[in-house]
This record gives structure tokens, C-alpha cells and sequence, in this order.
């Protein structure tokens, strides 16, 4: 040490002997790195074995030596692109850092662990295995789903259970059949005995991934039976006996003949039933038995539901073939006399007016026969109608049994005014006497005052065969009678109904809309005789100026005429208020400067409104100075008003 320096042999002197030995080797220790690290003596260089490593030496070695390293280095694997998780964790570094360049060895698994797998699921052994440990989980196992997806019990299986003798075994080529690993199930089970049934051997037909066990065998789809009701319940052998799968008759008959032929309620055989069980018997019970006497075309109804078989089948006679109701009820109908069925020659048919409701209370339906009874016909008796019990009425015209009220009716007098013998078009069942007509089928409607007007009033001496519908055909003395406007000197139309309607004559109205000038604004409420001077309605103008040709020539507020205004007076003027007139100044502002919208501030020749002057307000003088260096300038209104034609600076 330098005697410049007294403070370190003081300090080492102090701290004894072992804090000296410690010093020494630290100061080694940084040579022994310095000379590891890149130093240019000469042409000679001194390159570290690990490569480009750029962590300080003293976070693995120690400054005894190289070798061994420390037992716990300070480094990060975290900090690399490859992390230790879960079992690499424990792993020593020198497992897979076999060369001291660290930095050159592989992320892949497959080139530290060698493939038991011989290839058959390529390199990737991350597809199945983590670093948390070399079994395989279902969920892992992501390409199973491609070929054949680990349902039911299978998904709770270990792999070897099907791909055999663990590692080596065979994964890729496999049978996806069931039977190709269920055979010695298929082969052993005797109940029933599938190889002596000769099944099939599509395991999944019957099974299910669930549970081997749990059979679900679709008789319906395999079979073309379906298992309902009893049978559902039923064991296999109980129809296919003797292990007997294929043959087996689908028909109720093939197992139930022995039932058939001893059935005595009634007796099958003599009543030479069909052996088509299934028309009385079903399979949820044997017993008791329903026969659908809908089948055979003869519902049983009411009164019928409750009667036994025999009462109608009688000596065990089933093969009836018409569903007629005299087959059994002629003696009802021969000895039926109010009304009495065969003099009235009633057809026989009897469900016409019986039913099996209650065959006492009868009740024949008229609307059957063209003619429905309604209202006052309803309550009628039969014999009415059907004098000395005749029930061949061909015709249903009310005449046939009104004629007397049609020739005994004085208001109106049918006969005189020869009304139609159809007693329907004004009369009805509801009430004979309140008779009403309706008008409208005539081509003439009622409406209005129309409605109350007694039939006398226009229908004069009983005349009912008018044949003109026009108004002028009764208000022809009208017409002629009127002076408000008079109608015949002013050469109305005798179309009544232009004005006139049938609510009220006298507030008669005329719709100008319809003429070539319709009213608008103030003209709507003008009397007409204030256009139509001396009740000309014929010869109007319709120009403005035609009514308005004293108003234009008296003003002087401009003076049209010596202004030289157009007679177009709709131009400035409205026919919601004639004072208020405006006029549009197309181009220059009447807001312009003082004007202020009188005309007269520019238009200073009230004779002659083509004559402005923009030279009473603008000054020469000021005017001058603004238009300094203005090319073709001249002080006088036409040259202003060719360049301000806005009244705006330019």
C-alpha cells in the first residue's frame, strides 16, 4: 500500500486477518473478470465462453473459482423469451444449457424430450402435455374433437384405456366404430343374444355414450312399430319369443288370435268381426274395448251413445249396411199423425226434422227448403200455411197467401197504382203493417226533406210510374217564380241540384269554384249583384281591371294612368285587402338611404315613374370623392344606377 494512503492498512489492521483474505479475493475475483472480458493487448483478444452475455460474472461465479457456480444465481430466466413456469422451474440449468453459449438452445420441446409417440401426433407435444406435467387431460386433447369427440363416458377415460400399452401405442388409424372396441360386449350378452338375433352391430342404435347399460332401442324407426302404451313396458321376449327378432308379425292379430277367437262379448267368429284389433282395442288396456262406430259411417250420438250393441244389432247381426234411421224407426213414422207423415207423403228420411237429442220434440228446418221462417212465420202453426195438410207448396212468394191484403189496401191503392205483387220489396216479417219502400232501389234516393214528404206529394193522382228523376221535374214552378237572382231572365241552368240541395231549398248556394273565376279572399263574401250588375251572369269579364277600371283611373296615390301603370291590377293589389298593395321593386331596395318606401324620394316626376334621380340625395361633391381613379366615371343618375343597379357601393 502507499504510504499516501495510511487509511486502508489502519482499516485492515482494525478488522483483523479475515477481512483481509476477503479483500485479497475480492480484488482477484474483479481481475479474474476483467480478464474475461474483451481487452485489446496487442492483437490479442479475450472473449467470454458464454457469448453475448451481458450480466455481471459475479451473479453466477464466486471469487474462489469458476467452478462450482453459486447455488442460487442471481438471474431471471423471466427476463428471457423463455420463462420457467411449474416443473422447469426445478430443473438445473446445465439439463438444457449443455453448452456454455446459453443463449444457443432451442425453445421446442421435442428437442430435450425424445418422442415416445414415434411421429404420430408430430412435435408439437404442447397439443396434449403442459409444464405442469405429463399427463394429458381430456380438454387438452383439442384434434380428438376432429375424428371422434369424447362424449359421456368416454370423456372420463384414460387414454390408454382405449389406444393400449400407454406411450407406444397406436393413436392415429384407430377404428371410430363402437364395435371396433365393444366386440366381446357385443359377443357376451345374452339378454337378449345379439349375435344369435343377428343385431347389428351399430353399437349406437340401442347404447348411448351416457351409460353402456342404459338401452334406448327406437322400435318406430328400426322396426316401423312403435312401442306405445302396455307394449312400451313390455319385455323384449314377451313378443320375440325363443330369441326370435326377425320375422315377427306387426299385426295385433299375430299375438292376439288366441283372444280373438274366445271373446264371446260378443262373439268374434260368429260375428265375423275383423281381426284388426286395433279398431276396438288399444294398447295402453286390453279391456275394456271401444268400437269408433265413426268408422263405419254411423256416429253414435246422444239417445244412440247409450244404447247396448244388441238393442240394434239384434241375433248378433253385425254386418248392417245402410245407417238409415227407418231401418229402425218405420213404426214411428207410419204411426205419426200430427202431423200425419205418410198421408202428407213425408219423405223418409227422418233425421229432416228428428234428432237423437230427443226424437219426440221434432223440428223441421224451412230454411232446407227455400224458405226460412223468420219473425212473424216463426211462431206460426204448420196448418196455416199447409191448409188440408198439404206440404207440397212449390213457391214461397208471399202472394200466395197474401193476395187478399195486396187487392184490400187503399193507402196506396196497389191494384190502381199496379204495384208489384212481390209483398218483400215493401213488407216484411218483423210487421206486416208498418210497410216501408226503399226508395233508393229506384234510382232515386231520398235524402234530406225528401225523407219526410208524404208519398202523395209527389207521386200526384196515384201516379207512382214516374220515370224523370230530375229536380226540374217538380220544382219547375220554382224556378220560374224566383227574382232573387230572377232564374229564367238570368238563363240559369234548370239543374237545381248546382245550388239547391235537399236540406234546405231556400239556403241555396253557388260553388263559383266550378266557373272559370273561383272567390278568393274579400270576393267570398261580396254579393253577387255587386259584380253581376243588372243580373248579367252571362257576359262577365274576369280580368281585374273589368270591375276595377274606376278604382285604377281615381288613384293618384301613385297616379296609374300617368305613371303608365299596367291594368293587370292583380301585379300590386290582392283580393284579401285592395289598399294594401305591393309592389315589387325587383332590383333596388326601397329601404334604400331616406327613402324609407317613399316612392317619391327617388321618383320625383309623379307623371312618370321611369324617371329617377340619385343626385337630390348624393352630392356631386361627395360623390366625386369617392370615385377618385374610377375608370368612365360621370356624375349623373343613369351612369349611378348602371353601376348600383343593387343601390350598393361597387
Amino acid at each position: 500500500m502507499s504510504q499516501r494512503d495510511p487509511i486502508l492498512p489502519r482499516f485492515l489492521r482494525k478488522r483483523g486477518l479475515g477481512t483481509i483474505r476477503l479483500f485479497v479475493g475480492l480484488i482477484l475475483f474483479a481481475l479474474m473478470c476483467a480478464s474475461s472480458m474483451p481487452a485489446h493487448q496487442g492483437s490479442k483478444t479475450t472473449r467470454s465462453p458464454h457469448g453475448p452475455l451481458n450480466i455481471p460474472c459475479q451473479n453466477c461465479h464466486t471469487f474462489s473459482g469458476w467452478k462450482p457456480i453459486r447455488s442460487v444465481p442471481e438471474f431471471d430466466h423471466n427476463q428471457t423469451k423463455y420463462p420457467l413456469r411449474s416443473m422447469h422451474e426445478k430443473v438445473p440449468c446445465m439439463s438444457c444449457h449443455t453448452k456454455l453459449v446459453f443463449s444457443n438452445v432451442s425453445t421446442k420441446c421435442s428437442d430435450c424430450h425424445a418422442d415416445i409417440h414415434k411421429r404420430q401426433f408430430g412435435s408439437a407435444c404442447e397439443q396434449c402435455h403442459t409444464v405442469k406435467g405429463w399427463q394429458v387431460s381430456v380438454q387438452q386433447i383439442q384434434n380428438h374433437q376432429n375424428r371422434f369427440p369424447l362424449m359421456g363416458a368416454h370423456a372420463a377415460l384414460d387414454c390408454d384405456s382405449c389406444h393400449k400399452s400407454a406411450a407406444v401405442g397406436q393413436f392415429q388409424g384407430l377404428q371410430t366404430a363402437c364395435y371396433s372396441c365393444h366386440a366381446k360386449d357385443f359377443q357376451a350378452t345374452t339378454g337378449p343374444s345379439h349375435a344369435a338375433a343377428g343385431f347389428s352391430t351399430s353399437c349406437e342404435q340401442c347404447h348411448g355414450f351416457d351409460t353402456w347399460f342404459n338401452v334406448r332401442f327406437d322400435h318406430l324407426k328400426f322396426t316401423g312399430y312403435a312401442l306405445t302404451g302396455a307394449h312400451a313396458t313390455l319385455a323384449c321376449n314377451a313378443c320375440h319369443a325363443n330369441n326370435q327378432f326377425k320375422g315377427t308379425s306387426a299385426t295385433c292379430s299375430g299375438c292376439h288370435m288366441p283372444d280373438y277367437q274366445k271373446a264371446t262379448s260378443p262373439n268374434h267368429v260368429s260375428a265375423n268381426f275383423p281381426t284388426t284389433c286395433q279398431l276396438c282395442h288399444n294398447t295402453t288396456a286390453w279391456q275394456p274395448a271401444s268400437f269408433d262406430h265413426n268408422s263405419v259411417g254411423f256416429p253414435l250420438t246422444n239417445g244412440h251413445a247409450n244404447l247396448q250393441c244388441t238393442q240394434c244389432h239384434v241375433n248378433n247381426n253385425y254386418n248392417l249396411t245402410s245407417g238409415a234411421c227407418n231401418q229402425c224407426h218405420m213404426p214411428d213414422y207410419n204411426g205419426a199423425n200430427n202431423p200425419n207423415h205418410a198421408a202428407a207423403g213425408f219423405p223418409t228420411t227422418c233425421q229432416t226434422c228428428h234428432n237423437t237429442v230427443s226424437w219426440l220434440q221434432a223440428s223441421f228446418d224451412h230454411n232446407s227448403v227455400g224458405f226460412p221462417l223468420t219473425n212473424g212465420h216463426a211462431n206460426l202453426q204448420c196448418a196455416q200455411c199447409h191448409v188440408n195438410n198439404n206440404y207440397n207448396l212449390t213457391s214461397g212468394a208471399c202472394n200466395l197467401c197474401h193476395m187478399p191484403d195486396y187487392n184490400g189496401t187503399t193507402n196506396p191503392n196497389h191494384v190502381q197504382a199496379a204495384f208489384p205483387v212481390d209483398c218483400s220489396i215493401c213488407h216484411s216479417t218483423v210487421s206486416w203493417l208498418t210497410a216501408t219502400f226503399n226508395h233508393n232501389n229506384t234510382g232515386f234516393p231520398l235524402t234530406g226533406m225528401h225523407l219526410t214528404t208524404p208519398c202523395a206529394q209527389c207521386h200526384v193522382n196515384g201516379n207512382y210510374n214516374l220515370t224523370n228523376p230530375a229536380c226540374s221535374a217538380c220544382h219547375m214552378p220554382d224556378y220560374n217564380a224566383t227574382n232573387n237572382p230572377p232564374h229564367a231572365s238570368a238563363g240559369f241552368p234548370n239543374t237545381c241540384e248546382v245550388c239547391h240541395n235537399t236540406t234546405s231549398w231556400l239556403q241555396a248556394t253557388f260553388n263559383h269554384n266550378l266557373t272559370t273565376f273561383p272567390l278568393t279572399g274579400f270576393h267570398v263574401n261580396v254579393p253577387c249583384a255587386q259584380c253581376h250588375v243588372n243580373n248579367n251572369y252571362t257576359t262577365l269579364p274576369t280580368a281585374c281591371y273589368g270591375c276595377h277600371q274606376t278604382d285604377y283611373q281615381g288613384t293618384n296615390n301613385p297616379n296609374h294612368i300617368a305613371a303608365g301603370f299596367p291594368t293587370t291590377c292583380q301585379t300590386c293589389h290582392n283580393t284579401t285587402s285592395w289598399l294594401g298593395a305591393v309592389f315589387n321593386h325587383t332590383w333596388f331596395p326601397t329601404n334604400h338611404g331616406n327613402a324609407n318606401g317613399v316612392c317619391s324620394t327617388c321618383h320625383t316626376n309623379p307623371n312618370d315613374y321611369t324617371v329617377f334621380s340619385c343626385t337630390n340625395c348624393h352630392t356631386k361633391s361627395q360623390t366625386d370623392s369617392n370615385h377618385q381613379g374610377v375608370r368612365n366615371y360621370v356624375y349623373n343618375s343613369i351612369n349611378c344606377y348602371q353601376c348600383h343597379p343593387t343601390g350598393g357601393g361597387g
